[in-house]
């Protein structure tokens, strides 16, 4: 036996974007200026008044103590208090909201305190990768339900789950999708929390871009479905919506056991987030709610200019109503170099990183997502050199 042989991480693929990555810093290492709409990692700064109350909260040494790793009592208020405002759903903040260190740790903690050995998850292909392989990390056993355009996920998901055995127990879906940029209404969360209640299968919704809505459209809550409480929960993160990503901090709420089940297993692992980015988070559920809508503004406004551009420079791709990506199909006469090749061919003649499709897994090959991480000026410039690329 390898004594450096771990079973568990040989069940992880390959690091896709490891190659692309790579290929962008060795470009920038020689000077080069690379445009990044590679990663989702939001540029904007968090608004100054949820900054101003974490200067003043870590001012104070009572906040420099362990904390708690369920999150502290008024944010877990606060938490509540934001799911009535924002969707007319009761949470009770006692036993059916706990605070995570961002959605990816709630959601890839929750899978492992919930599945356990050869349990079968579903989750879209492609997707957000931590959407997949936490059930791989968790030791269960993943089935891939197709999504994107000209697919009914609903129906896909009727037929990955007649066809699967074991019978699945868990599924995970994100609305507004990360990558495609799909997007669904109330009436798709009853027909899934139907659908699970009679198959028995629990539910995880990730709704990270509940407020980066575009064109009149609102994303729902899978908890404003009645009954969805008995099957599911629901994770947020303060990272997009309010521009916090680096200060990792999130929640889940719904079904009280998935919820103690978490709750739990942080008990072993973590003692919260410091204290002050909490109370930080308390002033962004509960303030003037402006400072959202004016960061939804301008990621609406530069999805606009990127997909107006590459139309422009001949690469037609759909104008998505949530999230931050623009997820486009490779133009025909590239796509037999395939995502990966595609994506470094972009980095190196046009001095633009995207992200391949084949990093979301193998649904997204021949596509490549654009993150609306860089400001107007910057994307325009993109889009030129894309423009170039593309005609020669």
């Amino acid at each position: 036996m390898n004594l450096f042989e771990f079973q568990r991480m040989n069940r992880l693929p390959p690091y896709v974007f490891a190659t692309v990555i790579e290929s962008k810093m060795t470009a920038r290492r020689a000077g080069e200026d690379i445009i990044d709409l590679g990663m989702g990692n939001p540029d904007l700064g968090t608004p100054r008044h949820i900054v101003d109350k974490l200067i003043e909260a870590a001012a104070k040494e009572s906040n420099h103590r362990y904390s708690a790793s369920r999150g502290i009592t008024k944010l877990r208020h606060a938490i509540s208090d934001w799911y009535e405002r924002r969707f007319g759903v009761d949470i009770d903040p006692d036993n059916e909201a706990v605070v995570t260190l961002g959605a990816k740790e709630g959601l890839a903690h929750l899978t492992l305190a919930t599945i356990t050995l050869g349990e079968v998850v579903l989750a879209p292909d492609p997707t957000y990768p931590i959407h997949s392989y936490a059930a791989i990390i968790a030791g269960g056993d993943l089935r891939s339900v197709p999504i994107g355009p000209d697919r009914d996920f609903f129906i896909d998901l009727q037929i990955a789950v007649r066809q699967t055995w074991p019978r699945p127990r868990m599924l995970v879906i994100s609305f507004p999708h990360n990558p495609t940029g799909t997007v669904v209404e109330l009436d798709f969360f009853e027909k899934v929390v139907d659908f699970c209640k009679e198959n028995k299968i629990l539910v995880v919704h990730d709704l990270a871009y509940a407020d980066l809505c575009f064109d009149g459209y609102q994303a729902p809550s899978l908890l404003a479905v009645k009954g969805a409480k008995e099957i599911g929960v629901e994770v947020f993160s303060l990272s997009k919506s309010y521009s916090m990503a680096g200060w990792r901090i999130g929640f889940l709420c719904g079904n009280r056991e998935m919820v103690g089940a978490l709750t739990r297993l942080k008990s072993y692992l973590d003692y919260g987030a410091f204290q002050p980015i909490q109370i930080a988070a308390i002033i962004a559920l509960n303030s003037n709610q402006d400072c959202v809508t004016e960061i939804a503004g301008i990621y609406k406004e530069r999805r606009d200019v990127l997909v107006e551009g590459l139309e422009k420079a001949g690469w037609s791709v759909p104008s998505p109503k949530g999230g931050m990506f623009i997820w486009a199909k490779i133009p025909e006469r590239f796509q037999r170099l395939g995502s990966v090749d595609f994506t470094k061919m972009l980095i190196r003649e046009a001095k633009v990183a995207v992200s391949p499709g084949l990093g979301f897994g193998s649904g997204g090959e021949g596509y490549v997502r654009f993150a609306l991480v860089e400001n107007i000026q910057r994307i325009q410039q993109a889009v030129r050199s894309l423009k170039k690329v593309l005609s020669t």
